[in-house]
């Protein structure tokens, strides 16, 4: 039996992180697959747990070995979901749950047709600002960045199967929980025929 992968992807401050905590904590048989960056970790992150952080050198060389099962280049610093722990969770028949930029979906969707594509967005552009500015962990530039970025992402999302607004934690999160749900289940059940 194996798992399904779900992509969620969306802009930065759409608070699909809180919306995957929310799924990992409900959903049995579903696990997150970290990421790997060149990025600096924030304050309390943990490497391992957070993100697999690497220097350019190395990422680079993990690109070259074919070891990413998508990777993309993101306000100046590499992302990449390693294939082999990817690959190692489905088979073993959990589904896993990737937080990965649009980029990195669109390779996904390429290499993966099986893959579920879910996007989080804030409701609007003016919120996206507002909670990429409350993090108080970027720079004006960054933010700048992250905002054209935001606006790309966002004239992409219906190349997504579904699409949930994160505006109130109350109903966004349990819109999640049960897509997500459905989404292992369906995988469980096709797995079972």
């Amino acid at each position: 039996m194996r798992g399904s992968l779900i992509v969620v992807s969306g802009p930065s401050g759409a608070g699909k992180g809180t919306l995957i905590e929310a799924a990992l904590e409900e959903v049995p048989n579903l696990s997150f697959s970290v990421s790997a960056t060149t990025r600096k970790p924030r304050p309390g992150e943990v490497d391992g747990r957070d993100y697999v952080f690497l220097s350019r050198e190395t990422f680079e060389e993990w690109i070259e070995a074919g070891k990413f099962l998508e990777w993309a280049e993101y306000s100046s610093n590499l992302y990449g979901t390693p294939t082999e722990q990817a690959d190692e969770l489905l088979d073993s028949g959990r589904s896993i749950i990737l937080d990965i930029e649009l980029q990195g979906a669109r390779q996904v969707r390429e290499n993966r047709p099986d893959a579920v594509m879910v996007f989080v967005r804030a409701p609007s552009l003016e919120e996206t600002r507002r909670r990429l500015e409350g993090r108080a962990t970027e720079t004006a530039e960054a933010i700048k960045s992250r905002m054209t970025a935001a606006r790309t992402a966002i004239a992409a999302r219906d190349e997504f199967d579904f699409e949930i607004v994160n505006d109130d934690l109350r109903t966004s999160r349990p819109a999640m929980v049960k897509l997500v749900e459905e989404i292992v289940k369906s995988s469980e059940t096709a797995s079972r025929r």
